[in-house]
């Protein structure tokens, strides 16, 4: 499943199809004090030089939204002194699911 492999993407260093896991479209968005917005090939960029490292974080995954073509996911990544939470859009694209939009927020 693709939420599976993003979470493994992102969290466990797995870099195995990270290309196909995109959408085209793909954007991702960080609200922080210094808002920041980043495409497809940074980010696939970013996660190939993270190949193997691990993060050391407690994960959780609930599918907030579920239809036959389109899923809302939230991800939350519990570190020892914050928490990332990570709303992931995926469509389908022909058979396959592809991550097209992640909004990122810290606490």
């Amino acid at each position: 499943m693709a939420l599976d492999h993003y979470v493994a993407v992102t969290t466990a260093g797995e870099s195995a199809g990270v290309e196909q896991l995109f959408a085209e479209d793909f954007n991702q968005k960080i609200q922080a004090s210094n808002a920041q917005a980043h495409g497809r090939e940074a980010v696939v960029k970013s996660l190939k030089k993270q190949k193997g490292e691990k993060l050391n974080c407690e994960v959780s995954t609930d599918i907030i939204e579920e239809s036959a073509d389109y899923m809302v996911a939230k991800v939350t990544l519990k570190f020892e002194y914050f928490t990332k939470t990570d709303l992931v859009t995926l469509e389908r694209v022909g058979n396959d699911w592809k991550v097209s939009k992640s909004i990122n927020s810290y606490k």
